[in-house]
C-alpha cells in the first residue's frame, strides 16, 4: 500500500510495486505510515483495517503508546496531524530544497498537548462527528452537480440531433430545434477600457471575482471601465475554457478571455446552459475561442418561452448547490475554528 494526501492509506500501482517484499514494513490497525520525502505535502495516515498491510521499505512506520503516562489515542493523533499547529511544524522542520524531508528523529521531537486519554477520546469522538457531517454534506454537493450534468445531457439535444431527449409537457408538441453555430449566434463585446494585473492588486480597488481562473475579472464601480450596458454577459477564458455567466458590472484585466452575449432570439442564460452543456476542451496549439465559434447548437424558438423555461429550471439548480455549498464551507470552516481552540500551538524540544 502507499499513502496519498487526498485518499489516505491505498493500494500502490502495480508497476510501482519491487518484485521482492521482503524488506516492506508492515502495518497494523490504528499505526501509522508516511513517506519521509513527502510528509509536507500530507502524505501520512493511519490504517484503520483489521488486516495487516505492507508498505515501502522507504517509509516511516509507528504507533502509538497504549499504557503509561504518554498514552496516545491514534484517533486523536490523526485529527492532530490535519490541524495548523501540525501544518507549522513540518512547513519549519526538515531539510532539502525540493521535497521536505522529515524523518523519525525529527518527528519524534514535536511536542503537543496530551490531556487525559478520556480526554483525547472525546475530542476524536466530537471532531469525527464534524468529520461525518461534512463528508454527508459534500456527498450532497456532489449529487447535486452529479445531477445538474445528467439533466443537462437531456435537455440539450447531442451533436447531429435537434430534439432533446427531455422535454417539459408544455413543449412536448412543438417542433424540432434550429441549429446554428455559435459563431452566428453571438456577438463579441469589447470592453472599453483594459486594466492590467497590477491595477487589480491595488487593496480594495478590483476585488479579483475567482483565483482559481487564470483569467481576471473584477468588480468596480468606474463607469469608464465598465461593461454595464449589455450584462449579462458571457465570459470565456481562452487558456482555461471557462466559461462564466456575469450579470454585475465589471472590467477586464487580463489577456486571454472574451466576452460576448447573444444575438436577439437567443437568451443569454440559455446560451449559457447551452455552452456548458457541450464544452471546449483544452486542445494543445488551438485557439480555443476559434474552437467555440465553430461549434454547433441547436435552440428552441424564442417565441414558444422553452428556453427562459430550461434557464429558469438550471439557475434554479445552480442557486441549490451554490446553497448547499455555501453549507459545506460553513461547516469547513466551523472544523477549522474547533481544530484551532482544541489543538494548541507546539514547540520542539531543545534536548
Amino acid at each position: 500500500m502507499g499513502v496519498s494526501k487526498a485518499e489516505g492509506i491505498v493500494p500502490m500501482e502495480e508497476r510501482i510495486v519491487a518484485a521482492d517484499t521482503a524488506r516492506y514494513k508492515f502495518v497494523r490497525k490504528d499505526w501509522f505510515a508516511y513517506n519521509p520525502m513527502r510528509l509536507n505535502i500530507g502524505s501520512i495516515a493511519r490504517w484503520p483495517g483489521e488486516n495487516d498491510i505492507l508498505v515501502s521499505p522507504d517509509y516511516v512506520v509507528f504507533k502509538c503508546k497504549g499504557a503509561g503516562p504518554y498514552r496516545l489515542d491514534p484517533a486523536y493523533l490523526d485529527h492532530f496531524r490535519r490541524s495548523d499547529a501540525w501544518d507549522e511544524f513540518v512547513s519549519e522542520k526538515g531539510d532539502g530544497s525540493v521535497r521536505v524531508r522529515i524523518y523519525y528523529k525529527d518527528l519524534a521531537r514535536l511536542q503537543l498537548a496530551l490531556p487525559s486519554f478520556p480526554e483525547q477520546q472525546k475530542i476524536a469522538d466530537c471532531l469525527a462527528a464534524v468529520d461525518a457531517l461534512i463528508a454527508a454534506q459534500g456527498r450532497k454537493v456532489e449529487a447535486l452537480r452529479a445531477h445538474k450534468k445528467s439533466l443537462m445531457r437531456q435537455l440539450f439535444p447531442r451533436d447531429g440531433e435537434t430534439r432533446p431527449r427531455l422535454r417539459f409537457p408544455k413543449f412536448e408538441e412543438v417542433g424540432d430545434w434550429e441549429e446554428g453555430t455559435v459563431e452566428e449566434i453571438i456577438v463579441t463585446i469589447t470592453p472599453p477600457k483594459k486594466l492590467q494585473t497590477s491595477d487589480y492588486q491595488s487593496e480594495g480597488a478590483f476585488p479579483i471575482v475567482d483565483q482559481s481562473q487564470d483569467y481576471i475579472c473584477g468588480w468596480t464601480n468606474d463607469g469608464e471601465a465598465v461593461i454595464d450596458k449589455r450584462l449579462p454577459v458571457i465570459v470565456f477564458g481562452d487558456h482555461t475554457c471557462a466559461l462564466k455567466f456575469v450579470d454585475r458590472p465589471f472590467v477586464q484585466g487580463a489577456d486571454g478571455i472574451k466576452i460576448f452575449g447573444p444575438k436577439r432570439g437567443i437568451d443569454v442564460r440559455f446560451l449559457f446552459y447551452a455552452l456548458e452543456a457541450n464544452p471546449v476542451t483544452q486542445e494543445r496549439y488551438k485557439r480555443h475561442f476559434s474552437v467555440l465559434k465553430e461549434k454547433k447548437l441547436s435552440f428552441p424558438d424564442s417565441k414558444s418561452g422553452e428556453q427562459q423555461h430550461i434557464a429558469n429550471c438550471l439557475t434554479s439548480l445552480d442557486d441549490l448547490i451554490t446553497a448547499e455549498s455555501q453549507k459545506l464551507d460553513t461547516l469547513k470552516t466551523h472544523r477549522k475554528g474547533l481544530m484551532q481552540q482544541l489543538f494548541p500551538s507546539v514547540g520542539e524540544d531543545d534536548a
